[in-house]
């Protein structure tokens, strides 16, 4: 299994893909999948059926999965890589790029 440096609250942008230059928060990592759901990247139209719950059914916009090599985090509106440190007895992530705690 691999160590996932995004976590969900991130601010991402996608570096690759149809979907390349956008940008989002995290919503969910799965973890099993090495995929992210992204906010407002990726979406996808997916046809329901009238349910209880949506009585008209339709086209619904919806999010979809995205592999996570394809997204680099964003630190201070740019992008960095992720590397991680021990400060005091806490293991911190910070960015690569400026160096900062994230």
């Amino acid at each position: 299994m691999t160590k996932h440096k995004i976590k969900s609250g991130d601010t991402v942008r996608v570096i690759a893909g149809d979907n390349k230059g956008q940008e989002g928060k995290v919503q969910k990592v799965l973890k099993d999948k090495n995929k992210v759901l992204v906010e407002g990247v990726n979406m996808v139209s997916k046809h329901q059926k009238p349910s209880a719950a949506n009585p008209q059914g339709g086209i619904v916009k919806q999010e979809a999965p995205i592999h996570i090599s394809n997204l680099s985090l964003l630190s201070n509106g740019e992008t960095t890589r992720v590397g991680y440190r021990m400060e005091g007895d806490k293991k911190v992530r910070f960015s690569k790029k400026s160096n900062e705690v994230i």
